[in-house]
């Protein structure tokens, strides 16, 4: 099933660019740690797609930002999310950009430069995305206000879990445990 709305676009276009922008680093320095150029030029493409698909989910956040019922505290971190996405993005799309014009010419301290810029950057859309997913799992932004009541009226209500599984179980583990460490002291 397609997403029908715009933050669910964004939600669903938003994750790959970020793994390829990380893994395009690991598999860069990997090749120069092995001298592969095999890994060296997977970590170009994934580069290169990584910066093509980070421009779509910048676009589509943008589109989304208009969609997304928030208050203010969401729109704070909404804010700072974008603000990042767009650092990143821009960033990016400049490593995959001088990636390909100086694609087999780095020499010297050019190629560790480029790989230290490249890892500050991973970390950063690393970060963005834990700002994008505190909008949805911090503060409810993205839920609409009427599955979010509903959400919130059906938590009060009781429902029982299979043994192992869901809510409360690391609270019955812990007790268990503690019961159980007891009974070995005495």
């Amino acid at each position: 099933m397609l997403p029908d709305s715009a933050v669910q676009w964004h939600a669903a276009l938003n994750d790959l660019p970020s793994i390829l922008f990380v893994l395009a680093v690991a598999f860069e320095i990997a090749g120069d740690i092995t001298k592969r150029d095999s890994l060296r030029a997977t970590g170009f493409w994934m580069l290169v797609v990584g910066a093509a698909g980070a421009l779509l989910a910048v676009f589509s956040g943008l589109i989304a930002e208009e969609a997304l019922e928030h208050g203010g505290s969401v729109h704070l971190v909404m804010e700072r999310h974008e603000t990042l996405a767009i650092t990143f993005t821009v960033a990016f799309v400049i490593l995959a950009a001088w990636s390909i014009w100086r694609r087999r010419g780095m020499t010297g301290k050019e190629r560790p430069l480029y790989l230290t810029l490249a890892a500050l950057c991973a970390l950063g859309i690393i970060w963005t995305a834990h700002v994008g997913g505190t909008i949805v799992f911090g503060y409810g932004g993205g839920v609409p206000t009427q599955v979010l009541e509903g959400a919130l009226a059906e938590r009060t209500m009781a429902h029982e879990h299979e043994p192992g599984e869901g809510q409360g179980d690391e609270e019955a583990d812990s007790t268990a445990t503690t019961e159980a460490d007891d009974d070995d002291r005495q």
